[in-house]
């Protein structure tokens, strides 16, 4: 028999979230009208942020990234850049807001750290890795396959 969800199983309860984003809104338009600086975003939503982005880098697309840290950063990053483009009015569903930014967030990082391995992988090849391997697998006269393999991994890279 199918096991049913308690309500203690959500990570982020989307109630109390909407409510302290609410909150947070209406303090910071107070804010702007008396001429004050932007309150600081309560430890509640910070929470709510730092939860999603941990959650969300276990997805099957995302879990095994060895920049997992930077992924959540930026998501975090963005949700706090993004906070006051939520409008209560238009949507009662910040999880799903904030989930789509922390998501889009990784695929740039993704993207960015591909970016920084094709250049990587430019330059070793315009520096003349050669130079480190040579044709029988030999370093400094010992022999190392996993050399070898390496030096595949940057022939194949450096093709793409």
């Amino acid at each position: 028999m199918a096991r049913r969800r308690t309500k203690n199983e959500h990570y982020v309860n989307n109630k109390e979230f909407l409510a302290a984003l609410i909150k947070y809104r209406e303090d910071r338009e107070i804010a702007q009208l008396q001429d004050k600086p932007k309150p600081v975003i309560p430890r509640y939503i910070g929470e709510c942020f730092l939860k999603i982005a941990n959650h969300l880098s276990f997805k099957p697309n995302f879990v095994n990234y060895m920049f997992k840290e930077d992924m959540i950063s930026d998501g975090i990053e963005n949700c706090v850049q993004y906070i006051h483009n939520f409008d209560p009015e238009k949507s009662k569903n910040p999880f799903a807001y904030f989930t789509q930014i922390i998501h889009y967030a990784f695929l740039r990082r993704i993207q960015r750290e591909k970016r920084q391995l094709e250049i990587k992988n430019k330059i070793l090849e315009k520096s003349g890795y050669s130079e480190v391997f040579d044709d029988n697998n030999q370093i400094d006269g010992s022999s190392f396959s996993e050399y070898n393999s390496i030096k595949d991994a940057v022939h194949s890279k450096s093709r793409n």
